[in-house]
């Protein structure tokens, strides 16, 4: 942090200009405050880059990531501007030193400060992996470090640039400061690269140096490619860990979820929640967020000295680690850059002060302090040979490119592979342009501090394969493992750790599973029931359809219902012949999944030619269970017939009897509804507003008018509380037996005309809003917002075009956890 220069901009956009925080490649940032006196940190392209059309793509690109990314440890954008003569980004300032600047003051990290760093990482990556990408955004200088955690802040090559050039024709060619055993052999690098580089980030940071720096400069690659990490100073309990990210073969390396989760079980939130740095560097972010407070001179109170009084208290001689020292526990290192024992912390900036002064001052015969030596192994390795189209160097930027920023030294300019050959990315001028995105608004600030920035997941998991479009979701089963069916196998999950326990590629489901005791868990496929072990997946027992039922029946299963205890209902098609000709009829079945018998059957209506019959439970009550025919298996008779009104039907629980068949007020057939288990009341969405009738008399109880044109979604009800959201985004607290509102908060979501989904937590606590861009949480008590959760979502599908995820859906469990998804990807997280 250092005061602004005589060419910096004292105005960006909305934001005044007070001190210039960094550099990068590509950027400059800035200390700055918005029109409400906020501090915020403003990253501003270089002018030389910014005329480039590649480079306004790309950073169009990575500011979109960061917006989809944000959550856990990364920040969200406040504003960008991605188009014009200035391009920048502004997020929130919070008091941070980069890895390397960490690194320089305090010496290699304490083990269990790494292990935090590594958790944090690896829990983004895990986000940004579900998606397919690739982040290309981890090096010692885009990790910062803070008081409450890590945080990520290069979202792409550009971000994490150790050199970036224009070129002619709006070209741009970028290199990265790290190179993979799969770049040297010229292959382009997947999301296993990332884990590699986390290898290399996570030595650097336990040892000062990285696993490949040892030998000369012009071997590097062939070190990356073929040798053997040096590890020998690293934590042993961190040592096999981190050797398995730096393995050659890509395949072989770990999953970034079980990185996290091996690093800190519990999640690297919970770790940093009671403070994780050194006390050197706890010392310099409070030096910092003093100096922040001050910005007419860019110095802290109490150092405001003369230069000659700074340069006093350097040593005479600066060295460096060799590779592999680590200090004693609580000891400084003597050895580590720009400190000496008994003295306060030397920055890159007071360093350039004083070599300033000594170039500027005559010298003296009698120097107080001896000239500043380099040291016996340098700091600084030769400069990179010129990528293909040079960018001049910014204001205050060597041509060399340090240690730290390049993680491997001069690797991949020695080598001249960087990504997909040649030793740069190059972007064309004519790369396809994205569709133009209007700048974020500024988060609306909610009620209660927020714990952290975004709900970080305890773990992630990945499901082996992709399963086609309608396959059943999920579900817990006892709290315990999570059971994940497909039309391919079925899996169980550790619901504690996310470790996939087991996989059965017989249990090809076509509905969701149910769980039958202490020990079973019964999945339906295509032709039989299967009761498989949650333990270890094996099949207790099978029973085909036909030697469940009346001898002679064939079944074909529309859909699972319902279940309540040992007892499941399914709708389905028998098919018996008698005679010459085929004899089908419909049924609701009752079927008890402990004594593996039928208990029941009660016919009903079916006149489609092609599909089964579905039936919606909608309540499960004492006296009976409530059921409607699913809209897409009715047939145009049957809405004649109805006169295009839903039909609800209540069958005896224990005999199977139909109680009576009528309709309920205006509702239609495909009309979303919920009813309660415990009363009599039924809850539906009528054009704008909510509704609730009695299914007794079919007259409406209460009306709550939503915020025209936007429906409400179906809701969930607990106790005397009915939780429901409508398209506009909004979520409502209701009371269940009169309409009154309780409370009334937006997700802030963006997808249009989209109902979110209302999930509560076990205990009732929270209400989980799901929609297709994120899962806001809430307290069901009074609304406060407590957080929101976003993985990447976009990825990329093989004909190489933006794809937008699947919504996501969520189950609660009773541990503290509720599980949410989209695609192949799971994510648990902690909720009241």
């Amino acid at each position: 942090m250092e005061a602004l220069r005589q060419d910096d901009p004292r105005q960006i956009g909305p934001y005044a200009a007070l001190l210039r925080l960094r550099e990068t490649a590509s950027a400059v940032q800035y200390l700055a405050h918005g029109q409400d006196g906020s501090s915020v940190v403003v990253a501003l392209a270089r002018p030389e880059l910014a005329g480039v059309a590649a480079f306004q793509r790309r950073f169009a690109a990575e500011a979109r990531t960061a917006e989809r990314l944000a959550g856990g440890w990364v920040q969200a954008p406040l504003e960008c501007r991605t188009d014009g003569p200035e391009l920048w980004t502004a997020s929130g300032y919070v008091p941070a030193l980069t890895l390397g600047e960490a690194i320089t003051l305090a010496g290699p990290l304490p083990e269990r400060t790494v292990r935090i760093l590594g958790a944090a990482l690896a829990e983004t990556l895990s986000r940004v992996h579900a998606t397919g990408a690739v982040l290309h955004g981890l090096a010692a200088d885009t990790v910062l470090l803070a008081s409450d955690g890590p945080r990520l802040t290069a979202f792409g090559a550009l971000g994490a640039a150790a050199q970036a050039a224009a070129g002619p024709g709006g070209q741009l060619s970028v290199r990265l400061g790290y190179l993979t055993p799969e770049q040297v052999s010229g292959q382009e690098p997947g999301p296993a690269s990332d884990l590699f580089v986390l290898g290399l980030l996570l030595t650097y940071a336990a040892t000062g140096a990285t696993p490949f720096s040892a030998g000369p400069d012009a071997t590097a690659a062939e070190r990356i490619a073929r040798a053997e990490p040096e590890l020998s100073g690293v934590p042993a309990e961190l040592r096999e860990l981190i050797g398995r990210c730096l393995v050659k073969d890509p395949a072989a390396r770990p999953a970034p979820g079980s990185v996290a989760a091996e690093l800190a079980l519990e999640g690297a939130a919970a770790l940093a929640r009671d403070g994780w740095l050194p006390e050197p560097l706890v010392t310099a972010l409070a030096e910092q967020a003093s100096r922040a407070s001050a910005p007419e001179t860019g110095q802290a109170p109490e150092d405001r000295r003369p230069v000659a009084a700074v340069a006093a208290q350097l040593p005479a001689r600066i060295e460096v680690p060799a590779q592999g020292h680590r200090p004693a526990p609580g000891q400084v290192p003597a050895q580590v850059p720009g400190r000496v024992p008994g003295q306060a912390p030397v920055s890159h900036q007071t360093l350039s002060l004083v070599r300033a002064a000594e170039e500027a001052a005559p010298a003296p015969a009698q120097p107080a302090v001896p000239a500043y030596q380099r040291p016996e192994r340098p700091v600084l390795p030769p400069a990179l040979p010129p990528a293909p189209h040079p960018a001049p160097a910014g204001p205050g930027r060597s041509g060399g490119v340090d240690r730290r920023s390049l993680l491997t030294g001069v690797v991949a300019g020695a080598a001249g592979l960087v990504l997909g050959g040649g030793g740069v990315l190059a972007f064309a001028s004519d790369d396809p342009a994205p569709a133009p995105k209007p700048a974020p608004k500024p988060p609306t600030p909610s009620k209660r501090p927020l714990p952290g920035l975004y709900a970080a997941p305890r773990w992630a998991y990945r499901h082996p394969v992709q399963e086609p479009p309608g396959t059943p979701g999920a579900v817990i089963w006892r709290d315990r493992v999570l059971f994940v069916p497909g039309g391919k196998q079925t899996v169980g999950v550790d619901l504690r750790t996310g470790r996939q326990l087991w996989e059965q590629p017989d249990a090809t489901a076509i509905h969701l599973p149910v769980a039958v005791d202490d020990e079973l868990c019964l999945v339906v496929t295509g032709s039989e029931f299967l009761w498989l072990s949650a333990k270890d997946g094996r099949i207790g027992h099978r029973v085909r359809y036909a030697e469940a039922l009346v001898k002679g029946d064939r079944l074909r299963i529309s859909n699972v219902a319902a279940s309540d205890g040992p007892v499941v209902w399914f709708t389905g098609l028998t098919r018996r012949t008698t005679g010459k000709k085929p004899r089908e009829r419909a049924y609701l079945f009752a079927y008890d999944m402990v004594a593996r018998k039928e208990l029941w059957r009660a016919p009903v209506p079916h006149e489609h030619k092609t599909n089964g019959p579905r039936y919606e439970v909608v309540a499960v009550r004492p006296e009976g269970i409530l059921v409607r025919q699913d809209t897409e298996s009715l047939t145009p008779g049957q809405r004649k017939k109805a006169k295009n009104k839903a039909v609800f039907m209540l069958f005896d629980r224990k005999s199977g009897k139909r109680l009576w068949s009528r309709p309920v007020g205006p509702l239609k057939p495909d009309g979303i509804v919920m009813g309660a288990g415990s009363s009599d009341l039924l809850y539906a969405s009528v054009g704008d507003d909510l509704h609730a009738y009695d299914t007794r008399t079919g007259k409406r109880k209460w009306q709550l008018g939503g915020t025209a044109p936007h429906a409400f979604a179906k809701g969930t009800l607990r106790d005397t509380t009915l939780f429901a959201a409508n398209s506009f985004h909004d979520v409502y607290a209701v009371n269940a037996a009169t309409g009154a509102t309780l409370w009334k908060r937006s997700t802030e979501g963006s997808g249009p005309r989209e109902r979110p989904r209302v999930v509560l937590s076990t205990t009732g606590s929270t209400a989980l809003a799901v929609e297709s861009t994120q899962v806001t949480a809430f307290s069901a008590q009074d609304g406060g917002r407590l957080w929101k959760f976003q993985d990447a979502g976009v990825r990329k599908p093989d004909d190489g075009r933006d794809k937008v995820a699947p919504a996501y859906r969520a189950l609660a469990s009773g541990n503290g956890l509720a599980v949410v998804w989209r695609d192949r990807t799971y994510y648990a997280l902690e909720v009241d």
